[in-house]
């Protein structure tokens, strides 16, 4: 699956709603920012994973819901969310 910008918020609105157990009308996006991450895991490994060290353009997408803000991270070819509950998720890649 190849994401775009667009895709990307949307996945990211429903993987969220699905974790807080709300409508994915009830989230609302916040800002939406063309990136260069640090590296292939958008500078969001999860449990330990190594990536390889070279710059990935994307997207860093925030989401606002029960006034908290939830940032995701996406690219071409990967969707993960940064510091839910202290830990990074893999949610397309």
């Amino acid at each position: 699956m190849s994401l775009n910008q667009e895709t990307a918020v949307k996945l990211a609105k429903k993987d969220l709603a699905s974790r807080l157990n709300l409508k994915e009308s009830d989230i609302v996006e916040g800002s939406v920012a063309k990136v260069d991450f640090p590296d292939m895991s958008l500078g969001a490994p999860a449990g330990g994973e190594m990536s390889a060290q070279m710059i990935s353009t994307g997207w860093k997408i925030n989401l606002n819901a029960k006034g908290k803000q939830f940032e995701y991270r996406a690219d071409k070819y990967q969707l993960r969310l940064k510091g839910f509950n202290g830990q990074n998720h893999v949610i397309i890649s």
